[in-house]
């Protein structure tokens, strides 16, 4: 027997306003017939072409954002610094830069619910491309 990873879940104040600024971030939609709204206390997301899904639950309080399992965002068709940029004009917030002189690394962020994430070179950059 084994498990497989149903979804991601991610606490916020505002469940649709954070699953609406993900969607933004990754093109993701609502479910197919399951569209989110406004005060809507659960909020899922998915990838059209994969089927992956994120959960956007709504809390009260808002534990400590650090924690042990974060997302790593790849860019698609963009370099990485370029997907920061991106990211940031959205309203994410910078936490710590670690990228190096040598093109490696990447930067972490928070989104507007200070959930962490981190944007790590594409698959073309890593290959030399």
């Amino acid at each position: 027997m084994v498990a497989r990873v149903s979804h991601t879940t991610l606490n916020g104040l505002d469940a649709y306003e954070l699953s609406e600024w993900w969607k933004r971030v990754l093109d993701y939609t609502d479910v197919p017939g399951d569209p989110n709204a406004p005060g809507h206390e659960e909020c899922m997301i998915v990838d059209r072409r994969t089927g992956h899904r994120l959960l956007f639950i709504e809390v009260e309080e808002l534990q400590d954002p650090v924690g042990r399992i974060h997302l790593d965002l790849a860019p698609t068709d963009v370099t990485r610094d370029e997907e920061i940029e991106r990211v940031l004009d959205l309203g994410a917030r910078e936490v710590a830069d670690r990228r190096r002189p040598d093109g490696s690394g990447w930067m972490v962020l928070e989104d507007p619910a200070g959930n962490q994430f981190c944007i790590v070179r594409s698959d073309a950059e890593r290959e030399g491309r």
